[in-house]
């Protein structure tokens, strides 16, 4: 393999770092160019897509990490996934889908959507690092709209929120406000 030192620096990296870096930061990092740090990712890449390997290079919100392959998560969740720190309610749960799906959006938006109080809910979400305040709306009153972070994305191994199961056409009613569609 070429480039032996330069794609073990950057392995040493992504293992030492405990969330997603980009690749300027692997740059940074190292003192590599970005030339060489895409090839050193694609010299791990092609060394963990051997059968015999347990780790893949996952991209997650523009970042990149080393994570168990997909296919051991399984075995692996009880012991290394974050047990009752990782639970959230139902509630909180539709309250995400709600922010993931219509992001940006608000308070009052989201508590349309489920026809209750949103409030306790966000709190959770923020305390948590899955949602973000994403700005104010450009209406009377100004309220802050939320949107999802890459913990989010970190959480539910998504490199985007484009990678978000598409909803069914019910499922679209849903998430409907006020005559727009999301």
């Amino acid at each position: 393999m070429e480039m032996e030192k330069e794609t073990a620096l950057v392995e040493a990296i992504l293992y030492l770092e405990s969330d997603p870096i980009d690749e300027a930061a692997i740059s940074r990092i190292s003192g590599l160019s970005k030339e060489t740090v895409t090839t050193a990712l694609e010299n791990l890449s092609a060394r963990y897509s051997e059968p015999a390997c347990g780790l893949e290079l996952s991209r997650i919100g523009g970042g990149i990490m080393i994570s168990a392959k997909r296919e051991y998560w399984d075995n692996l969740k009880e012991r290394y996934g974050k047990k009752s720190e990782g639970k959230i309610s139902r509630a909180a749960m539709e309250t995400l889908a709600i922010v993931a799906y219509t992001q940006p959006v608000t308070r009052p938006e989201i508590e349309k959507i489920r026809g209750v109080s949103a409030d306790n809910m966000i709190r959770l979400l923020l305390e948590k690092g899955l949602v973000r305040e994403a700005g104010k709306k450009d209406i009377p009153g100004r309220p802050v709209m939320y949107g999802t972070t890459k913990e989010f994305l970190k959480i539910f191994g998504l490199s985007s929120i484009s990678e978000l199961p598409k909803l069914g056409e019910s499922d679209i009613e849903k998430f409907e406000l006020e005559g727009e569609k999301y």
